[in-house]
């Protein structure tokens, strides 16, 4: 039954007491990431249960009508058991979601990368529209949302950016945009209104907490300053603030341009960092598990994934999970949910 196992509500009512007695702490905001995180672990669990004793009460108000309606048949007290049970079965799909979400770092949160392909100003504009399709979506989502970086390409589009997107399950959810996204349609920049194939990665890293046990030598890191071009007012954009940090050994680049002072950046450039090298080195570990396990996964997150296809007709489907949708408009527009939700339920199975 969905409302038990995974669901148990004396367990989750007890961390709901533990988290409330560490919130009454006197220095509870000394640090204010973590106060943040278990301010929001806190508010979903109380959420949680009040959603799933909501639910009991609904099942048991049906238990009622049941046998009312075995006492003496009534066709009005059948449609409210009819109406009762669908609206139940809606409500449990959605608490279902959170039996997938149930990997280490899933409740992390994480930045999200945009890169374009080749193909110059056509992959630079796509890379720009993923980056409005995921704001979005963080938005009508209650996501918190910072543009780390932004470097815009000379014509149209981006070369690249760098979300940071917090809030509850950020990580699990926005793991399964990892990878190619495809796109087709009609070139706005091509004067014989051709149609053309635009690739960009989107690469997912969470943000993991600061206790992570890893060392960086200095000598391993090239450390550049530029002059920004995103947000920040011309303050930022007349100082050589921004931040680029190469890992020499790995050749993993990060940059931070969204503050005003040099050494922000820096310390966020070198937190990032920190966490992209903490994810590889946990994908190496994986990687070596699976060998000697002998297990072949069908799931690649680094190729492509999902094709978004304006013409010569609608259409974006996951190459992964095969969940597809006619509406490209609302899912330009941020409405992806149902494409984590399906691949999520995908890598269930």
């Amino acid at each position: 039954m969905i409302l038990g196992g995974h669901f148990d509500l004396n367990k989750k009512n007890e961390n709901i007491n533990k988290l409330s007695k560490i919130i009454q702490t006197d220095n509870f905001w000394t640090d204010i990431d973590q106060a943040n995180k278990i301010s929001s672990e806190l508010n979903y669990l109380k959420k949680t249960v009040n959603h799933i004793e909501s639910l009991k009460n609904k099942i048991l108000n049906i238990n009622d009508l049941l046998n009312l309606l075995q006492n003496s048949y009534d066709e009005e007290i059948e449609k409210e058991i009819e109406q009762l049970l669908l609206g139940i079965e809606n409500e449990v799909n959605d608490l279902e979601i959170e039996t997938l979400l149930n990997q280490k770092y899933d409740k992390l949160n994480c930045y999200l990368e945009i890169h374009p392909g080749a193909g110059g100003t056509e992959s630079c504009d796509w890379a720009d529209m993923l980056l409005r399709m995921y704001i979005r979506f963080c938005e009508k989502n209650n996501y918190k949302v910072e543009i780390v970086e932004k470097q815009k390409a000379e014509e149209a589009g981006i070369k690249s950016a760098t979300l940071l997107i917090k809030g509850m399950f950020a990580y699990g959810y926005f793991k399964c945009e990892k990878g190619i996204h495809r796109l087709v349609r009609i070139s706005p920049f091509d004067s014989n209104s051709r149609r053309h194939t635009s690739f960009a990665s989107v690469l997912v890293t969470p943000e993991f907490d600061k206790t992570i046990n890893l060392d960086i030598d200095e000598k391993d890191l090239k450390i550049d300053v530029y002059r920004s071009s995103g947000r920040g007012g011309q303050g930022v954009n007349t100082t050589d603030s921004a931040v680029r940090i190469t890992h020499i050994p790995t050749k993993i680049v990060v940059t931070c341009q969204n503050e005003r002072s040099q050494i922000k950046n820096k310390e966020f450039a070198m937190k990032l960092l920190k966490s992209k090298l903490y994810q590889k080195k946990l994908e190496e570990q994986e990687k070596k598990i699976n060998k000697i396990k002998d297990i072949n996964k069908n799931i690649d997150f680094g190729s492509q994934i999902r094709n978004y296809i304006l013409e010569p007709y609608t259409l974006v489907k996951d190459l992964r999970s095969g969940y597809e949708t006619t509406q490209a408009t609302k899912v330009l527009d941020g409405d992806i949910k149902d494409f984590m939700v399906a691949m999520l339920k995908y890598v269930k199975k």
